[in-house]
């Protein structure tokens, strides 16, 4: 049997990172997938169409990544998201200031990639100051804040925290079980809650936006989990993920990828520094969404409105990275991707995102005298 070069694989891993999320960005950016887009409409205009294009993107991730699960080509529980360490207030705090942010933003992290490949000079300044703050959390100021106060509010399972292992230590039916039953009830729940809809089963982009959305992040754990798969690492001998940054099992999350691609640029010549899983799926989502403006002859510059503008914007920014880093997702990292893996803290930073988006919506419609 020939032993595996670890190097050899980074191409694939990163080449397969950026081409699902280059579909991601071109699809994202012709249906308008935009998480923060579904809180606007629904709260200020009742529309839940976009908000259901999301919980379809939930679902197919879930059904999807349930499936790898039981068929043993992931073992899902290797990511970040399903760990033992359930840090409630992290999820709580660092959601709803990322759901502030990205309202003050103009859209989270995916979007905000999105909006820079269709000519938005506004995101742009949000990209840097998100990276910037994510970074500061990561191992910065905000970091000592993170790891001293609010890690330190947390409950230790003895299993994983993902429902399946809970339920399967408080119940005695395997794990697998649980799994297929859970993925079946939510992600069944959610496609027919999305089709109730006559307004969304309207338009196909609904559909295309969600499905897309979805696959691309069951891609992204074969990519990741398989391809960059290494069982013994020739130098340390232990289980290895190829080119990801948490070393661990990744699929698409938007926030610690920002810190680490102005890292990498700032360090361009630290031969030790790679292009990761994470860094190659931010520049590929960029990529896409340009490629589909350019071609549909939508890109446009776009920048500041005034003062206030410009603002809102770098505190969106700040907040977003503060508060993506410290709940470990955004809309996608931890709206998708984590409650894919069934994680409890996924489903609590998912409402953690939702409230602080809502509640910045009415203070913003309250203070236009609405």
């Amino acid at each position: 049997m020939n032993e595996v070069n670890p190097a050899q694989l980074v191409p694939y891993v990163t080449g397969g990172a950026f081409v699902l999320a280059f579909i991601f960005g071109a699809v994202g950016n012709k249906t308008n997938f935009c998480t923060m887009g579904a809180v606007s409409d629904w709260v200020n205009i009742g529309d839940t169409s976009r908000m259901r294009m999301w919980l379809l993107a939930i679902a197919v991730a879930l059904l999807g990544s349930s499936a790898l699960q039981i068929a043993g080509v992931v073992e899902l529980s290797k990511s970040i998201y399903p760990g033992p360490n359930f840090m409630w207030l992290s999820y709580i705090v660092g959601g709803f200031l990322f759901g502030v942010g990205m309202t003050l933003g103009s859209g989270c992290g995916s979007k905000t990639l999105i909006r820079i490949g269709g000519g938005s000079l506004k995101s742009l300044v949000v990209y840097v100051f998100l990276g910037i703050a994510a970074y500061m959390t990561l191992r910065g100021l905000f970091g000592a804040f993170r790891v001293g106060v609010l890690e330190k509010a947390s409950i230790t399972f003895a299993t994983g925290q993902d429902l399946p292992s809970l339920l399967a230590a408080g119940t005695g039916v395997a794990k697998s079980t649980w799994t297929a039953l859970l993925a079946a009830v939510i992600g069944g729940g959610l496609v027919a809650f999305a089709y109730a809809s006559k307004d969304f089963r309207s338009s196909f982009d609904y559909t295309l936006g969600g499905v897309v959305t979805g696959l691309v992040v069951v891609g992204g754990w074969y990519v990741s989990g398989v391809v960059g798969h290494v069982a013994e690492h020739p130098e340390t001998l232990q289980e290895a993920f190829i080119a990801t940054n948490t070393g661990r099992m990744e699929s698409f999350s938007f926030v610690s990828p920002m810190a680490y691609t102005l890292e990498y640029l700032m360090l361009w010549t630290d031969t030790s520094k790679i292009v990761t899983y994470g860094i190659a799926s931010g520049l590929g989502v960029i990529a896409g969404s340009a490629a589909f403006a350019l071609a549909t002859r939508k890109f446009r510059w776009e920048g500041f409105r005034d003062a206030e503008d410009t603002a809102n914007h770098v505190v969106g920014g700040v907040l977003m990275g503060f508060g993506g880093i410290t709940a470990l997702g955004c809309t996608i990292g931890q709206g998708i991707t984590g409650i894919s893996t069934l994680a409890l803290g996924s489903f609590v930073t998912f409402g953690a995102i939702i409230a602080g988006s809502a509640l910045t919506m009415k203070v913003q419609y309250w203070r236009l005298g609405g």
